[in-house]
């Protein structure tokens, strides 16, 4: 009778392959896109969902920043994972089918498939898991549906010819264009020259094929059906590298909600210009700072950070981006917030007083750079540069030395020490001719005085 029954479902469905070490659960990955859909960040969904930040990002990656499956829960008809919990607790404590069947609310045909199906083999005796049987269940679920551009060759041929087909003179005469190097599945690119190609948005493509075969219903496909094909690995219909036809280029669809989130959502109302201290307008007291960035190509940045009363200039070298490196390298946030934490720290404790900063993405991690070095950071308001004047007027120093459209990240600390020392040395006309060096060392030597003299 056994044996029948091991025969029997056999005959339903083929072999598994070794599940291995078992996926996160279907509802798990269904809270995350949903987290996605609302304008989450890859990692702040991860952290809201509770799976590892690399896990996320994977999962985004994979689907292109698209939802992969139908978000709608199972129905009731099938088992579901608290339902294989509680069968593998109750299996455990010894019970047999019927026992667990009426403890479970189940027909006692149901729990004995699920444990003949679903029980886990690998270690060569039959256990029953609930991250494994639902791992198998979900497997053996699986319906996958050709993709409509793989069922319609013609359909995929007109899709990928407004897509990507050459451009041409009214005579008919095929134009190349520029020499494109190969698709790395980075972001849009910057900088560099793009395919000619035909180039039509998927809206146009859905609604175009309608005037051309207006009679033919099997020339029909939706915006959407040509961006899952697109972004979705594993569709089969179109190639990854295809969204560079895309105006956009993009690598990754951003969800709409995104574009909602605030813009400035790292400016707290306490670090806002208005509440910085009163004695910062007047240059009077030194040891408060004004500080930017310059960008160059690669996500290259230098940080530019200058005192109000001297002109003193340092100049912060940022982390460069490596390859499989920190999620934030580049002029991220936690590396924005180390390297300036490390060129203020040298300073001494009078002449560390606040930062005044743009409104920067990079300085997003102020209220940790607070706590770990003490230093209050303020914004601007948007669009008032002039309330961070000395700084932007500076900005144009080093641009001499590291002009736009250039790498910054090949130049060493040595290499940014030496051009911050070059623009401290030299003479300012709003200084009276002296150095920002000087009037700093001026500085300095009366701090000191004014310690002994508190002290004596």
């Amino acid at each position: 009778m056994v044996r029948r029954q091991q025969a029997a479902d056999r005959a339903v469905r083929p072999k598994l392959r070794s599940p291995g070490h078992p996926k996160y659960q279907r509802h798990v990955e269904a809270a995350f896109w949903t987290e996605i859909a609302k304008g989450l960040l890859a990692e702040e969904a991860a952290a809201v969902v509770g799976v590892a930040p690399a896990v996320a990002t994977r999962w985004y990656r994979q689907c292109g920043g698209m939802r992969p499956f139908d978000p709608k829960p199972p129905s009731g008809r099938y088992l579901s994972f608290r339902e294989r919990e509680e069968i593998a607790l109750l299996k455990a404590q010894g019970k047999g089918v019927r026992e667990i069947a009426r403890d479970v609310g189940r027909d006692p045909g149901t729990i004995s498939r699920e444990l003949r199906r679903n029980a886990a083999t690998r270690a060569g005796r039959r256990d029953y898991r609930a991250s494994v049987a639902q791992w198998k269940a979900d497997m053996a679920a699986r319906r996958p549906k050709a993709a409509k551009l793989v069922a319609n060759p013609r359909l995929h041929a007109y899709v990928q010819e407004r897509l990507s087909g050459q451009i041409s003179t009214p005579c008919g005469r095929a134009i190349a264009g520029p020499a494109t190097g190969n698709w790395t599945g980075r972001n849009k690119p910057h900088r560099a020259d793009r395919a000619w190609v035909q180039a039509w948005s998927p809206e146009q493509i859905a609604n175009r094929i309608k005037l051309e075969f207006p009679d033919d219903e099997s020339m029909r496909i939706s915006h959407e059906a040509i961006y899952q094909a697109l972004y979705i690995q594993g569709r089969g219909a179109l190639k990854r590298e295809l969204i560079l036809c895309l105006r956009t280029g993009r690598a990754l669809r951003a969800p709409r909600a995104r574009s909602r989130r605030k813009t400035w959502a790292h400016v707290t109302p306490e670090a806002l210009i208005s509440e910085r201290p009163a004695e910062v307008e007047d240059r009077a007291v030194p040891g408060h700072w004004e500080g930017d960035l310059i960008i160059g190509l690669e996500r290259s940045a230098i940080g530019t950070v200058v005192e109000r009363s001297t002109r003193f200039t340092m100049l912060v070298g940022t982390i460069p981006r490596t390859k499989n490196g920190p999620a934030l390298a580049g002029y991220g946030a936690i590396s924005m917030k180390n390297a300036l934490a490390n060129t203020m720290s040298t300073l001494p404790e009078q002449l560390r007083r606040s930062v005044t900063w743009d409104r920067g993405k990079e300085m997003s991690a102020h209220t940790q750079f607070r706590i770990e070095t003490g230093i209050p950071v303020f914004f601007a308001d948007p669009h008032s540069p002039w309330q961070r004047g000395t700084n932007e007027n500076t900005n144009g120093l080093p641009r001499q030395y590291f002009p736009k459209g250039t790498d910054l990240s090949r130049w060493s600390a040595e290499d940014i020490e030496a051009v911050a020392h070059a623009l401290n040395t030299r003479p300012r006309k709003t200084l009276g001719w002296k150095t920002p060096a000087e009037a700093l060392n001026e500085q300095v030597l009366l701090l000191q005085q004014a310690c002994v003299a508190t002290t004596g």
